[in-house]
C-alpha cells in the first residue's frame, strides 16, 4: 500500500463511498496513519488528501446516506487518533437526529463559526440572529476565528470567543481545537448551537452536555428538496428554536459611504478551489465590462498570494481604471453593503450581497452535483443573476453579467 498516493487512497475511497461499494481493506487507516504522522510533510500532503478530497467530496454532494457513510468513516478516524469507541460516537450521532426538547432560559449561548466566512453569512448568522430573538437576557458568543467575528463585530449582543482552526492544518492539528471548544461548551448555563461546523468536525466531536447542544445538520437537512441552504437553516431554527423570521446579516465594524456613485464591487476569489475559476480573459473582460457601466468599479485583493497577482493581472488586461481593496474581508464586506452592484463566483461575496440584497450576478462553476449547486446558491431579498457556466463560452457568461447590469440600472 505505501506505492498508493495519499491522493489515490483519498479518491479510491470516495468512488466506493459514492458507489455504494464496501471500501477497500485498510485504506483508510493508512490514510489517517498518514495524515496523524509525525513526518510534517507527509502529514500535510495525507490530509489535504483526507480532507480536500475525501471528506469535502462526500459533504458537497448532500447526500442523507453519504452523510451516514461520512459519520461511520469519522467515527473510526477518531478511534484510531484518540482511542475514543465508534460504537459510541455513532450512538450519539444517531441520537442527534431526534433531539430531545430544548433546554430553557440558558445563560449563555455559544454559536459555532463554519470556518469559512461565506458559510458564516449565509447559515451560522441565521442562528446568531434566531438566538438574539429567542433568547434576548443570553450571553451569545461566536466561536471561531477573528476573521469571523469580524463580520458581526458592531452587533452589541454577540461577542467573540476565540476558537482558532487551521483550514490547511494537518489531521491533528484541525482536531487540536476539540479540547478548549469542549471545555468552553461545558461551562454551566451554556447552550451550543452547531450549524455543521468544522469545529467539530460536521457534529462528529462531543462538546458539552449533549443536552444542552443543538445541531443543524446541513448536509442532510431538507431531503431531496432543491432549497438553498440559508432557507434550510432558517427553517431548523423555526422548528428547533420557534423564531419565525430568522435571516442572514452581518453588521461589521467598517463603513463605506459613494455618495450617490454607482460602485460595483468585484470578488475573484474561489476559496483555494481553482475549479471555480474562468480563465484570465474571462476576468479582464468582467472588469472592462463592469468599468463601462459604472462610475467605478472595486476589486478585492483577497488574501495576497496568488489570487492578489491574478487580480492585478486582470486589472491590466482589462485596460479599465479599477480600484483595488486590500484589507479584512469585513471590510470587504461593509463595501459590498454600500456598492450598487456585485460581480463575483460562487464565494463568500456573493452570500454577503444576497443577504444584504445587493444586485449581483455570480459565476457558478466547479459544483460536484445538482444539490451542491442548489444548497449554496446565493439566497436572498434582492434582484440575483446566477450564471451557470457548463459548456458557455466567455462571451455568453459576460453577455449574463451584462443582462443582469442593465436590470439593476436605476
Amino acid at each position: 500500500m505505501e506505492s498508493i498516493s495519499s491522493r489515490d487512497l483519498a479518491q479510491s475511497l470516495l468512488n466506493h463511498y459514492i458507489e455504494g461499494r464496501p471500501e477497500p481493506d485498510g485504506y483508510l487507516r493508512e490514510l489517517v496513519a498518514r495524515a496523524s504522522s509525525g513526518d510534517a510533510e507527509l502529514a500535510a500532503f495525507a490530509s489535504k488528501a483526507l480532507f480536500g478530497i475525501l471528506i469535502e467530496g462526500l459533504a458537497d454532494r448532500f447526500e442523507p446516506a453519504l452523510c451516514d457513510a461520512y459519520a461511520s468513516l469519522f467515527a473510526r478516524v477518531l478511534e484510531q487518533i484518540h482511542g475514543i469507541d465508534p460504537a459510541s460516537l455513532m450512538a450519539r450521532y444517531r441520537a442527534l437526529q431526534s433531539p430531545d426538547k430544548m433546554p430553557a432560559n440558558p445563560e449563555r449561548v455559544i454559536v459555532l463559526s463554519r470556518v469559512t466566512l461565506g458559510a458564516d453569512v449565509a447559515i451560522t448568522s441565521i442562528l446568531l440572529d434566531a438566538a438574539k430573538q429567542k433568547f434576548p437576557k443570553a450571553a451569545i458568543g461566536l466561536a471561531g476565528s477573528h476573521k469571523a467575528w469580524e463580520l458581526f463585530e458592531k452587533d452589541p449582543r454577540i461577542h467573540h470567543v476565540p476558537v482558532p482552526y487551521p483550514r490547511s492544518g494537518t489531521l491533528r492539528g484541525r482536531l487540536a481545537p476539540w479540547a478548549d471548544l469542549d471545555r468552553i461548551a461545558s461551562e454551566p448555563g451554556t447552550l451550543v448551537l452547531d450549524p455543521d461546523s468544522r469545529l467539530t468536525q460536521l457534529g462528529m466531536l462531543p462538546v458539552g452536555d449533549p443536552a444542552r447542544y443543538l445541531w443543524f445538520p446541513s448536509r442532510s437537512f431538507g431531503g431531496g428538496s432543491a432549497d438553498s441552504l440559508p432557507a434550510l437553516a432558517a427553517r431548523w431554527v423555526r422548528g428547533r428554536l420557534g423564531v419565525d423570521e430568522a435571516v442572514p446579516y452581518i453588521a461589521p465594524k467598517f463603513r463605506f459611504n459613494f455618495e450617490g456613485q454607482r460602485i460595483a464591487a468585484v470578488s475573484l476569489g474561489v476559496g483555494e478551489n481553482p475549479a471555480k475559476r474562468m480563465d484570465e480573459e474571462f476576468e479582464a473582460g468582467l472588469l472592462r465590462l463592469l468599468a463601462s457601466n459604472m462610475d467605478a468599479v472595486i476589486a478585492d485583493r483577497g488574501a495576497g498570494g496568488e489570487e492578489a497577482a491574478r487580480v492585478e493581472r486582470a486589472i491590466a488586461r482589462s485596460g479599465a481604471e479599477i480600484g483595488i481593496h486590500d484589507g479584512a474581508f469585513a471590510s470587504f464586506a461593509a463595501l459590498i453593503a454600500a456598492s450598487s452592484f456585485y460581480a463575483g463566483y460562487d464565494s463568500a461575496g456573493q452570500h454577503v450581497a444576497a443577504a444584504l440584497g445587493v444586485p449581483m450576478a455570480t459565476v457558478f462553476k466547479g459544483y460536484v452535483s445538482e444539490r451542491m449547486f442548489q444548497r449554496w446558491y446565493p439566497d436572498g431579498p434582492g434582484p440575483r443573476t446566477v450564471i451557470r457556466v457548463e459548456g458557455q463560452s466567455n462571451g455568453l457568461v459576460l453577455a449574463g453579467v451584462e443582462a443582469a447590469l442593465r436590470a439593476a440600472a436605476p
